[in-house]
């Protein structure tokens, strides 16, 4: 439902963005802390999400939320975000080069 709702034009853009996130966040393959650090790896999936799942509801019209509920139950193909990939991985490569130079030098 949040992924239609961040591509439908009649959801306010600050609920768009924010959809558009914690649906391409969930999604994504790769995480922003890899679920193998303890705690800090759960606590993206437990905090950051529903966080942004709560505001992209509360912020969607009743109305629109209703009918593109119906239409991602009737929707079987999962949508997958190759963007939410690129920058994820994009920010762990900053931060692994700022790690070698800070480290290296």
């Amino acid at each position: 439902m949040l992924w239609l709702a961040a591509r439908d034009p009649r959801t306010p853009i600050m609920a768009k963005l924010v959809a558009g996130f914690a649906a391409a966040y969930a999604f994504s393959p790769i995480d922003l802390i890899p679920d193998f650090i303890p705690v800090l790896g759960l606590l993206d999936d437990l905090v950051i999400l529903p966080l942004a799942i709560g505001f992209a509801i509360k912020h969607i019209p009743p109305a629109l939320a209703a009918e593109l509920r119906e239409e991602a139950a009737a929707r079987t193909e999962r949508p997958v975000s190759s963007a939410a990939a690129l920058v994820v991985a994009t920010i762990w490569a900053g931060i692994l080069v700022f790690l070698w130079w800070r480290f290296t030098a």
